[in-house]
């Protein structure tokens, strides 16, 4: 029969080590476990965590993007859908001369005036060109939408998605500049999500560098520079992976429901390389030195 006080029982004894021999510990600040595993105060995962355990962030935007698909293909009949769609989806046409948009409309103005020429560089990334479009960029959003709003906060995540879309748009538009077929999609700025968990995943002590944290606060670690970052042999990995995807897709013509709007590969390029190298803009974790 084993002793109630033994310490190999798991209910009753005690906890392997002490304050004197393992340390005390506890979370700093930044969400760091700066204690030993089994020293006072830690506490174990339960197991009894829910499945599909994401921020409450994410959650809320892919409810907003799934909504606003719902509302254009169930309420909003073809010709409102149309004009919204011009209205809130960027447009590089938008941005031509006076003389060739009006030849390209027939003397026609484009939904939205002036003001659209600002707002739709932001407002494409919440309409989609299909539910199997919205699925794709629901589910990259649930994984890497979900390490990077653990990691910055909700506001902090939400103001990184707005400039990495932002950026994804600035992308587009330099390289298709005039060109009349709408883009929209979550894309580019979920693109900058999965850059700017590589600046951090991959470390050490990181959700998934070679010594793997499964602490919650392994979504703090503090990050390296970008240079050091790309010395990083699974960062490069990931890197290599991400744009060998994306130089195949452009290839060819990505596009999601037959008719629908592109979904230009420059803006997830362009959304990418700017959560790469703003990331360090919005951390809120100090950086390694």
């Amino acid at each position: 029969m084993q002793d109630p006080q033994d310490p190999r029982d798991p209910d009753t004894g005690p906890d392997i080590g002490s304050q004197s021999d393992q340390g005390g510990g506890g979370e700093n600040e930044y969400g760091q476990w700066t204690g030993h595993p089994t020293g006072p105060g830690y506490r174990r995962p339960r197991g009894n965590e829910p499945l599909f355990n994401l921020p409450g962030v994410v959650v809320g935007l892919i409810a907003v993007l799934t909504g606003i698909h719902l509302l254009r293909v169930l309420v909003f009949s073809p010709d409102t859908d149309f004009r919204f769609l011009l209205e809130f989806s960027f447009l590089p046409l938008r941005y031509a001369s006076p003389e060739v948009l009006s030849q390209a409309l027939g003397g026609a103005s484009l939904p939205g005036g002036e003001g659209a020429q600002v707002w739709t560089f932001l407002t494409y990334a919440f309409l989609h060109g299909s539910f199997t479009h919205l699925a794709f960029n629901a589910l990259w959003l649930a994984v890497f939408g979900s390490a990077l709003a653990r990691r910055f906060g909700a506001w902090r995540f939400l103001a990184f998605s707005a400039v990495t879309a932002v950026a994804g748009a600035a992308a587009h538009l330099a390289t298709h500049f005039g060109e009349a077929m709408p883009v929209v999609g979550a894309s580019a700025a979920i693109s900058g999500h999965m850059a700017a968990v590589a600046r951090f995943a991959f470390d050490h002590g990181g959700p998934l560098g070679m010594m793997r944290g499964q602490h919650p606060s392994a979504y703090r670690q503090p990050a390296t520079s970008l240079a050091k970052s790309l010395s990083n042999r699974q960062v490069l990995a990931f890197l290599g992976v991400w744009f060998a995807v994306n130089l195949i897709f452009g290839m060819g013509s990505l596009s999601f429901g037959g008719n629908s709007p592109t979904i230009a590969w420059e803006a997830h390029i362009g959304g990418f390389l700017a959560g790469l190298a703003l990331f360090s803009l919005f951390d809120p974790v100090p950086r390694r030195t």
